[in-house]
């Protein structure tokens, strides 16, 4: 992607109606794939998430606020781990990918649903133990750990660490002779797939930075020296091919490759792996044009795909491993913002758009500027009968590029004060959010059973203005 410096989608606004988004029949209608089932509308045409109306959410925690639906994000925890262990009777873990959003009541609900918990750094591995999470059911990834997230890694007792490099191979195996333990790890196997997904976020081609290079020889090597060290316990292979993926062809190519790569360990070294971790990736649905898989169609593709590939080697099937993230956290919340201004512009051709501001912006979602994202939105707060007007969703922030929603028609008649939800937004929201124009991230309220509770509390200007000692 060649962004504008003013804005990723500053300098080509391209057609005014984008081709998979269509005029819809009724502008209040939710489409269920966006949102999380306890969202619905209420009588009066309020949007309520699990009972609890958004202007009762916005009056007692503000605007904008992250509002997760607990019930929903635990459901999809638990569907996961219930389709990978139904579809491998020898063994199948979920781990949790904390980068898509981590707090202590999020690390304790996937704990509570039997999952595992994959974090890569000491950040995220804090909260991690602070939410109680036993250290053995923690996997630690990241491509550069330092040596006092290596030792809280090791005194925790993680476990799994993922190895990404010769110098952490050597530096890990010194950390755990100097206490006299014995560390298990997986070796990350970069196969040479790339996902059909948005160039900085594939990573499981050569040209990156994660992982040992299949093709050249280093995976082969960092497991020959992993097997060498007495220090060190080899689980396994680990391989992740990228993020929102809807094809699961990705993953068959990657499967065989690092399958093969655990036959040649065996034949070589005498050594038949335990775990086969394929990463995580899958993909959610943002707008109508998306239609992932459900937790169950992945499991058994994936069953089916390393059932072939380890009989073809000869190879028994290994316990397999999954990490899923954003398919868990992301359908599970939706950012409500209040409107501010709305303005007209006029497009070529006579075509119009409408630009509905917020009072949020690229500082609680920066996914639309940065990836070139898109999102869906809805009037919260009432229904309409005003005719669907093409609009966007734009920021508070001093950029051009500040854009939440890139295209979507929403009510003719939307003012200041309405109440906007974006869905979709568990994923890489809060965890990416900035503090751009010195604007405080929002909360995270999580709402179950008719209650809405405070998770993550909201800055303030005196939080910001507390670190700043100069």
């Amino acid at each position: 992607m060649h962004a504008h410096e003013a804005g990723a989608l500053h300098a080509d606004v391209g057609q005014p109606v984008p081709g998979w988004l269509s005029v819809p029949n009724d502008v209040n209608a939710l489409l269920p794939q966006l949102w999380a089932t306890g969202v619905a509308r209420q009588p009066d045409g309020e949007l309520a998430v699990a009972g609890v109306a958004v202007s009762r959410i916005a009056e007692q925690f503000g605007t904008p606020a992250y509002v997760v639906d607990e019930a929903d994000l635990r459901a999809r925890a638990r569907g996961f781990r219930t389709a990978f262990e139904a579809s491998f009777p020898g063994g199948a873990d979920v781990y949790y990918a904390g980068k898509a959003f981590l707090s202590t009541a999020v690390a304790r609900w996937v704990l509570e649903e039997g999952l595992h918990l994959d974090v890569c750094t000491g950040g995220e591995l804090a909260v991690a133990l602070r939410a109680g999470v036993p250290g053995a059911r923690i996997g630690m990834h990241g491509n550069n750990k330092s040596r006092a997230e290596l030792v809280e890694a090791i005194e925790a007792g993680v476990g799994r660490v993922i190895l990404d490099s010769f110098e952490e191979i050597e530096t890990l195996a010194g950390l755990a002779g100097e206490r006299g333990v014995r560390v298990p790890v997986l070796v990350r196997v970069t196969v040479g797939v790339e996902a059909h997904t948005h160039e900085y976020i594939a990573t499981a081609h050569e040209d990156q930075k994660f992982g040992f290079s299949l093709a050249g020889g280093q995976a082969a090597e960092a497991v020959r020296r992993v097997l060498a060290s007495p220090q060190l316990r080899l689980l396994g292979l680990h391989s992740h091919i990228g993020s929102q993926i809807f094809d699961d062809a990705g993953f068959e190519v990657s499967a065989r490759r690092v399958i093969g790569l655990a036959a040649r360990v065996r034949d070589v070294h005498g050594v038949e792996l335990e775990e086969l971790d394929l990463g995580g990736g899958f993909g959610i649905a943002y707008t109508s044009q998306d239609d992932p898989a459900t937790p169950a169609e992945h499991a058994s593709r994936l069953a089916e795909i390393v059932e072939h590939e380890c009989r073809g080697f000869g190879l028994g099937v290994p316990r397999v491993c999954v990490e899923p993230g954003r398919a868990i956290a992301g359908p599970a919340v939706f950012t409500l913002y209040r409107v501010g201004v709305v303005k007209t512009v006029e497009l070529d051709a006579g075509a119009r758009r409408s630009y509905v501001s917020v009072d949020g912006g690229m500082s609680d979602n920066i996914r639309t500027a940065l990836y070139d994202a898109s999102y869906s939105a809805a009037l919260a707060s009432r229904t309409s009968a005003a005719e669907p007007v093409l609009s966007r969703v734009v920021g508070k922030h001093c950029e051009a590029g500040d854009i939440v929603v890139k295209d979507e028609f929403l009510p003719g008649d939307l003012v200041a004060g309405d109440l906007l939800a974006v869905p979709g937004t568990g994923a890489y929201c809060r965890s990416m959010a900035s503090n751009y124009n010195h604007v405080p991230r929002p909360p995270v309220v999580a709402v179950r059973d008719g209650q809405a509770r405070l998770i993550v509390r909201g800055e303030t200007i005196e939080d910001l203005l507390r670190l700043d000692v100069g």
